[in-house]
């Protein structure tokens, strides 16, 4: 491992997080606010940090990086651009606390959503506004981002990408990695823009489009109100964001080939094809449940059951209900989906809907070979065989988000929370959702949480967010044996 190449490349990172600072200040110069001077003051701290990093550390004429500096250069990234966030939030006042502030950075980095602030429209814009950029930076990946925008660091992405975004399959959509982190980010930028327009031309203030946007696109769930989405009240932007979270719980790889008029790539793809279905399927189990007990009207009761499902099963977060007090059929409906998430290759969290259909389709083929012992067979997906060492890196996955799960669930139960909240909080913050049910549900929010609980979840939502391997491996001994 070469410390001298990823302290630079960090150095690069921090940089480019303070310079991201000035859209923030331009907001609290607009609005006149008081947050102005600490926006001035982070941006400072961060790019002077960021210099002394890059310059400090000794040049490396090695070109190329390794896999053990990739997986350390994302994880130590993604902690140090918490550090770095927490910074207007802390010197501000709005968030004192060095936890809650660095609770609700890396919540934002993650695209988590989970909050510890109790009044959010109590909170200057510029911060609001600074809190929805880092989940639009996080959605993607900041890490992405800079190996897109920052080739001149000479180093090889390949390993950063992989480390970044380790879904079952990698997608290179160009033959270089950096051309296709543009690509995909090209991808996102249009789709945070017609987002942006259309909520605007709904009659929604710039401000506040703006900030949904950011928060929709990479499946966030930050909204400058404190009742979230339910504050309009508008069928009109529940309908617009619930196609934006979809689009951007769909590998956007098929966004790309779309564009590039592949019309029927959706399709033809069987994750998408899956995904798409079980959305559906969701949506009227719970539709009819809430039409059965709580909503006299099927339309109120499909409007508010196809928000929650899509903006739970995308990890996003956005709530037009207190779905706390509904059944608890439709409950469990959504803690199912915290699990599920999205497809590989998107924004979203969870298991990934890839990673379901190939443990699916073992588990049908052990049985199929129980009954058929002497068959040849191996297991496919769209029509081409997956390699064994996917299976097993998806078993180990599995295996491993289950015992987090269930040891931090623990852990959180034992600080006082009871059952319901422990067991939902660490889902929301594991599978990157943002919201859970009881203490933490959509009309409360994580302050209340212990200190220790805390920084359980800030674990949770980092390995929830780089899929654990990238996390665990650094605290395998053998990681760091020459």
């Amino acid at each position: 491992m070469h410390a001298s190449r990823i302290l630079r490349f960090m150095g690069t990172l921090i940089f480019f997080l303070g310079i991201s600072m000035i859209l923030p200040l331009m907001v609290a110069l607009w609005y006149k606010e008081a947050s102005t001077r600490s926006i001035i003051y982070s941006i400072l701290l961060a790019c002077a940090a960021g210099v002394v990093l890059y310059y400090a550390a000794k040049r490396d004429e090695e070109k190329s990086l390794s896999h053990r500096d990739g997986v350390a250069i994302v994880t130590f990234g993604w902690v140090a651009a918490g550090l770095v966030s927490a910074l207007p939030f802390m010197l501000s006042g709005a968030i004192p606390d060095f936890t809650d502030a660095y609770f609700e950075s890396i919540s934002g980095f993650t695209t988590t959503g989970a909050s510890i602030l109790a009044n959010i429209e109590a909170v200057p814009r510029s911060l609001l506004m600074w809190r929805s950029l880092i989940q639009w930076l996080g959605g993607m990946g900041i890490i992405v981002l800079s190996i897109a925008i920052l080739p001149f660091l000479g180093v090889g992405g390949m390993q950063l990408y992989k480390a970044e975004v380790p879904s079952p399959v990698v997608d290179k959509l160009k033959p270089r990695i950096s051309d296709t982190a543009k690509v995909l980010w090209k991808v996102y930028i249009l789709l945070t823009l017609m987002q942006i327009f259309l909520l605007i031309a709904g009659g929604m203030p710039l401000y506040d489009a703006v900030c949904h946007a950011f928060c929709t696109m990479p499946t966030g769930g930050f909204s400058t109100k404190n009742a979230s989405l339910a504050h309009y009240n508008s069928p009109y932007f529940d309908t617009v964001v619930i196609v934006f979270m979809l689009l951007a719980s769909i590998n956007f790889s098929l966004h790309y080939k779309f564009i590039k008029r592949n019309t029927g790539i959706f399709h033809r793809d069987p994750e998408c094809r899956f995904f798409l279905v079980l959305v559906a399927f969701f949506i009227l189990t719970v539709t009819i449940n809430l039409y059965l007990t709580i909503y006299p009207s099927i339309g109120k009761a499909f409007r508010y059951a196809a928000f929650q499902v899509v903006s739970i099963i995308s990890t996003t977060g956005f709530a037009t209900a207190d779905f706390d007090r509904w059944p608890g059929f439709s409950q469990i409906v959504l803690v199912l989906c915290m699990f599920l998430g999205g497809m590989a290759g998107s924004t979203a969290g969870g298991i990934k809907t890839m990673r379901i259909i190939l443990l699916g389709k073992q588990a049908y083929l052990e049985i199929f070979r129980i009954i058929h012992p002497h068959a040849v067979t191996s297991l496919k997906l769209g029509g081409k065989p997956v390699p064994q060492e996917v299976m097993s890196g998806i078993w180990g996955f599995t295996l491993l988000y289950l015992f987090i799960f269930v040891v931090s669930a623990l852990i959180i139960s034992a600080l006082g929370l009871d059952a319901i909240s422990a067991f939902t909080a660490v889902a929301a913050c594991v599978f990157n959702v943002g919201p859970g049910l009881g203490a933490v549900g959509p009309t409360q929010n994580f302050l209340a949480v212990p200190f220790l609980g805390k920084w359980v979840l800030i674990f949770c939502m980092l390995v929830g967010r780089l899929e654990i391997y990238t996390v665990l491996v650094l605290m395998m001994p053998e990681f760091w044996r020459k």
